[in-house]
């Protein structure tokens, strides 16, 4: 099989593997070629996303397996051993003189590898590494790459991998070893998955010039968790192992699985997990801040931060003209880049109206129930939902 046809087999299941904030590819690329392949008639496009990296700038990111075979027997993974599907394995050098090729026509600026385990998770991670080494040194390529790190990798290996990427991964799956056993049967929690993490912190404390970010991914409610275990595991590795960015999927069965009749997570859980996530990453809220409910699970119908606001700050509104950072980051519609510009704008002259921190990146409507204006709180129209 050529590499082409390779790619339109390994790409496309990169869907399950959440890697930076990717969404539609980009424009210039709307009118790719068509690869004709016997999987079946795609643009580039298709496999090429347009992605955010970690200090913000967009890039072509080509997200790809290595390979499709996988020695696991995982209940959800539509790549688990077993499952009848057609499959595909790309050596190192293979892969690599691909993504140049890509990489020389403009068509990708970035590659995150990813792959399914074949002959252990040690020598899946060697072949890792050896694509890896093989676009730095032997193609010169100076871009962004993201490695996944496999379950059971060494600790050099880590090491080497983070001395060639930008950014290196461990899927955790689940919260804790109760809930990964009944995802993932075969492997261990601490000691194949967690440890990883750890190491990583302890190589970037041990050796400051492997810069590599770090993150995570958690398969959401295949093993009936709570959000309030996902969360404190969460919180745990923002704290203790300072992971860039924890990804959430939510569960959708794959046929040929024991798990193919198991009823779907709801995308809404999904996205309530990510904004709790960074409201503990980047907002100063802890786990016991968030409003769960009785089975340890959040609100589906309403943001996190504006039900925080809704129970401690509509009785106590935040003067924003002496807020301190952190009193700016609680109130619903202001962010880390809106606070800032409150901080600055403070030091010309009071903030008097919505007007004014309208033109500071404030949602006001959002905002204008939880704070005050020189002592005053603003006027403004109740939004429905608070009604």
């Amino acid at each position: 099989m050529d590499p082409m046809a390779k790619l339109t087999l390994l790409a496309p299941p990169t869907c399950f593997e959440a890697a930076e904030d990717v969404g539609a590819a980009r424009s210039s690329m709307a009118h790719s070629p068509r690869i004709s392949t016997q999987p079946g008639d795609v643009h580039l496009s298709d496999l090429i996303h347009n992605a955010v990296m970690p200090g913000g700038k967009r890039i072509a990111l080509l997200k790809t397996l290595l390979t499709s075979a996988c020695e696991r027997d995982c209940y959800y993974c539509a790549f688990r051993q077993g499952r009848d599907f057609r499959r595909a394995t790309f050596s190192p050098d293979e892969l690599a003189r691909l993504f140049v090729q890509l990489h020389q026509k403009g068509l990708a600026e970035g590659i995150f590898i990813s792959s399914g385990i074949a002959g252990g998770g040690p020598n899946t991670e060697e072949r890792l590494i050896a694509t890896a080494e093989l676009l730095r040194r032997r193609y010169r390529f100076p871009g962004y790459i993201h490695l996944k790190i496999m379950p059971g990798a060494e600790r050099d290996q880590i090491r080497a991998a983070m001395a060639l990427a930008d950014r290196v991964s461990v899927n955790l799956e689940a919260p804790n070893t109760a809930r990964l056993a009944r995802l993932a049967p075969h492997k261990t929690f601490a000691e194949e998955l967690l440890q990883r993490l750890q190491w990583i912190e302890e190589i970037r404390r041990e050796e400051p010039h492997l810069k590599a970010s770090s993150t995570t991914q958690f398969v959401v409610g295949a093993a009936d968790e709570s959000d309030v275990e996902i969360l404190t595991t969460t919180e745990f590795l923002y704290r203790q192992a300072r992971i860039r960015r924890a990804y959430f999927m939510a569960f959708s069965p794959q046929p040929d699985t024991p798990l193919e009749n198991y009823p779907p997570t709801s995308v809404q859980r999904e996205h309530r997990l990510y904004q709790s996530s960074f409201l503990l990453r980047d907002y100063g809220f802890t786990v016991e801040e968030l409003p769960f409910d009785a089975n340890g699970n959040l609100p589906l119908e309403q943001d996190p931060k504006l039900y925080w606001a809704q129970q401690y700050l509509s009785q106590a509104p935040v003067e924003l003209n002496t807020a301190d950072w952190q009193e700016l980051l609680r109130v619903p519609g202001i962010g880390p880049v809106s606070a800032r510009r409150i901080l600055r704008e403070r030091q010309r002259g009071r903030i008097r109206t919505l007007n004014d921190l309208r033109t500071l990146g404030v949602v006001t409507r959002r905002a204008a129930p939880f704070i005050l204006l020189d002592g005053h709180r603003p006027a403004y129209q109740l939004p429905l939902a608070m009604l």
